[in-house]
């Protein structure tokens, strides 16, 4: 009989490789990136970072990580995600919904959403301690 570790808990999330994440790197602004991809989270968080780096308003901000953050959901629960349990920084494809979860926290704290921001961040550190170190730390 084997020993099954029932407080193991879940094994951690690997997301595919997204496409538009290699867009992104070759230079193509986000927001083409976007059209071509509106289900990718690293498109959406590509798209929330340069408003955030151009000085945008906070809500504009706050409105692009937010739908990088649902679709990163939906594609989290398409790769047998359950809600809870690690989502590593150290893959590459899970740093699109991780810099929207982080993302998203920053402009919810910055518009004075407190408990949105804890949630968000909350939430990105349960998924991987070492994406809230370097997004949030």
């Amino acid at each position: 009989m084997s020993h099954v570790d029932l407080l193991a808990g879940p094994p951690p999330t690997h997301l595919p490789e997204d496409p538009a994440a290699a867009e992104l790197a070759a230079g193509e602004t986000p927001a083409a990136v976007v059209r071509r991809h509106p289900d990718s989270p690293a498109a959406w968080a590509g798209l929330a970072e340069q408003a955030r780096t151009e000085g945008a308003d906070d809500v504009t901000v706050y409105a692009y990580s937010r739908v990088g953050y649902h679709r990163s959901l939906d594609m989290l629960r398409r790769n047998g995600w359950k809600g809870h349990g690690p989502v590593p920084w150290e893959h590459e494809p899970n740093r699109g919904f991780l810099t929207c979860l982080a993302i998203l926290a920053l402009a919810a704290r910055a518009i004075g959403e407190t408990a949105e921001w804890e949630r968000c961040s909350g939430f990105l550190r349960d998924s991987s301690q070492t994406a809230y170190d370097t997004l949030l730390g």
